[in-house]
């Protein structure tokens, strides 16, 4: 049987960006696995993750959460510097 650890490791994530898309997404994080590898391999996919880490790092705040909340900012900066094609681009 094929375990959760063994699905992250045939992605391009880390189990926090998982997890994190399957809360943003509702789902379980083995389902998780599979659109955020999906999403990866898509045209604007990684950006659609960034957005999915920065919704949950804000539910995190609203909710005074300050853990989830420094935790979202480690996932989201470890995702940022190994997706650069993430990263946030400024309107001209």
């Amino acid at each position: 049987m094929i375990s959760l650890a063994d699905l992250i490791g045939f992605c391009d994530l880390t189990p926090d960006e998982v997890h994190a898309i399957a809360e943003h997404e509702h789902i379980a994080d083995a389902l998780a696995v599979v659109l955020g590898a999906s999403l990866l391999q898509s045209m604007h996919g990684p950006e659609k993750i960034r957005d999915m880490l920065v919704t949950e790092l804000r539910a995190a705040v609203r909710r005074r959460d300050v853990a989830q909340a420094r935790h979202l900012v480690s996932t989201l900066r470890y995702f940022l510097h190994e997706h650069p094609d993430a990263a946030f681009r400024r309107a001209a």
